[in-house]
């Protein structure tokens, strides 16, 4: 197999918000040696904006994507159909996406080419949402809520920027079982919200929130969540970065940018070790209803109700 170096094309194109692809390319580049190993071994997804077009997602690879990019073939229950993921485990296959103007880069989390109760979620995510036109600070102390939570349950996570408006809370986990994690994620937003009840919210309905951020515990099973370091299409072409826990207060997401240069790993070297959930905390999380769920049932509930006033 011919190891070539990618060839690039029309760097000069505009790309988004005032930015070149030349500057996507650049920055890729510039991070491909920590970017890379979070792509690693994961069905890779990306938001693609081609010259004239609005953004798609691309989930299946073109039919021109050359030998030298690993693929998987995976079922599609929802489609019904095969889809053929990418698998980013080298610099050269990131570099072919930047080529292909791939901007947003979204992994699910788990390693390998399909996920069952015979695999492991690596990590356990909360996303912390904020309302509209709120601030970043709230989203920060809802963060730490987070954090309190997690460290009362004898656990430790990595935060980063979403680079929309959020951040993600990462928890690096031992092997479980898909159905533990996921309940563990439901309780440790459940006893966040408790800390903090008018700041934070779990109510997965938006008119159910009342202005307050939102913790989503939904990032579990095939879930899949950006990736650390990775462009967001936002104004600026923001990435999504790693913070420290002490400096998140002193940070928006509009200061990480592809612009941004930084020195190591700061992904790697603020991760903890993998951590062993609380019997209690998955017990716990056992006995409250998934978001999807209850918001489905509620959705129908709603939609007859409408029927019959109608009707009447």
């Amino acid at each position: 197999m011919s190891s070539d170096p990618v060839k690039f094309s029309s760097l000069d194109q505009p790309l988004f918000g005032g930015l070149l692809k030349g500057d996507l390319v650049e920055y890729l580049d510039f991070v491909a040696d920590r970017f890379v190993p979070v792509l690693a071994g994961r069905q890779l997804s990306v938001w693609r904006i081609l010259r004239g077009q609005d953004p798609f997602m691309q989930k299946n690879v073109p039919k021109y994507t050359p030998s030298f990019v690993k693929t998987v073939e995976v079922w599609a229950e929802a489609s019904h159909r095969k889809i053929r993921y990418a698998i980013c485990d080298d610099e050269r296959t990131l570099m072919w996406f930047a080529n292909q103007r791939a901007v947003e880069y979204h992994v699910p989390l788990y390693l390998g080419d399909h996920f069952g109760d015979d695999h492991h979620q690596t990590h356990m995510v909360l996303d912390v949402d904020p309302p509209e036109g709120a601030g970043f600070d709230v989203v920060v102390g809802a963060a730490h809520l987070i954090r309190e939570a997690l460290a009362q349950a004898g656990l430790e996570g990595a935060v980063k920027t979403s680079g929309a408006k959020g951040v993600h809370v990462f928890v690096p986990l031992e092997e479980h079982s898909p159905d533990d994690v996921a309940a563990a994620t439901r309780a440790v937003a459940a006893r966040a919200e408790k800390l903090g009840p008018d700041l934070a919210t779990t109510a997965y309905i938006k008119t159910e929130r009342g202005g307050k951020v939102f913790l989503d515990s939904t990032r579990a099973w095939g879930a899949t969540v950006v990736a650390a370091y990775s462009p967001r299409l936002r104004e600026g072409l923001p990435i999504s970065f790693p913070v420290p826990w002490e400096s998140l207060r002193d940070v928006t997401p509009a200061d990480f940018t592809i612009r941004t240069r930084f020195d190591g790993d700061p992904w790697t070297e603020l991760m903890p070790k993998p951590q062993r959930l609380p019997a209690d905390l998955v017990a716990e999380g056992h006995t409250i209803p998934v978001a999807r769920v209850v918001a489905m049932h509620e959705g129908k509930r709603r939609k007859r109700a409408k029927e019959a006033e109608e009707q009447s």
